[in-house]
């Protein structure tokens, strides 16, 4: 197929680690150990390489249907360099920043109630090999574009690199609603059609901002046949 290449993806929903600036004064080593030690980043699993597409959170990511960006979300409550116990964080954002996983009560809200969360979804969906499928950049993904993309039986992820890539809307802090997105028959014709059980889009939503709750309804009533609907916004 053209335009495609295969790549291994371990998909995770991302915490982040990097603390907002702050002044404090430098703190000692703590006493369990020697030396400073370098954390160490592990980069394989199972013998194969992390291909990490997460974003990684800062004050100026977009956050949906918002031109201010997410803001500060995470600061120190409790400091060591300044005389506590430990290093105590905390972290407030809305749950559907940056790469997220939809849950299936998202839009269903009987699935809500039963406590269909993202901890349901399956593991084994999550990770693993994955297509990278470039989209026309001239319109969203509608029946007729799915069809075009020509993605074989068997393939079980695909992710979507749109117009959203080239414009680097994940990039830029203003929330922009003419992002490319999955129309109500674009959704239907990837459940119908194809053996895809996880979609990655490049933006804060799979659905189109014009097909918001049709395309979403279409993926998520799917939850019996062990379909998640992944929103990874990624990029390279």
């Amino acid at each position: 197929m053209a335009g495609t290449i295969v790549l291994v993806v371990v998909v995770v929903v991302v915490v982040p680690v990097l603390l907002t600036p702050t002044l404090l004064r430098a703190a000692p080593s703590h006493p369990a150990f020697a030396d400073d030690p370098a954390p160490l980043r592990r980069e394989e699993y199972e013998g194969g390489r992390i291909v990490d597409i997460s974003h990684a959170y800062r004050p100026d990511m977009p956050e949906w249907e918002s031109a201010r960006g997410i803001g500060r979300f995470l600061w120190l409550r409790r400091a060591m360099a300044n005389g506590s116990l430990a290093n105590f964080s905390e972290l407030k954002l809305p749950t559907h920043t940056g790469t997220h996983v939809d849950a299936p009560g998202h839009f269903y809200h009987h699935y809500f109630l039963a406590g269909f969360d993202v901890d349901t979804l399956d593991l084994a969906v999550l990770n693993g090999p994955a297509l990278l499928v470039d989209v026309p950049r001239d319109k969203n993904i509608t029946a007729e574009v799915m069809e075009s993309l020509q993605i074989p039986r068997g393939v079980r992820r695909v992710l979507f690199r749109t117009l959203n890539t080239d414009r680097q809307l994940m990039w830029k802090k203003e929330c922009d609603t003419s992002y490319v997105g999955f129309m109500k028959d674009g959704a239907q014709w990837l459940v119908d059609n194809t053996d895809i059980k996880l979609v990655g889009m490049d933006y804060l939503s799979v659905a189109a901002y014009d097909d918001l709750a049709a395309s979403h309804l279409v993926f998520l009533k799917s939850r019996v046949r062990d379909f998640n609907l992944l929103v990874a916004s990624f990029s390279f």
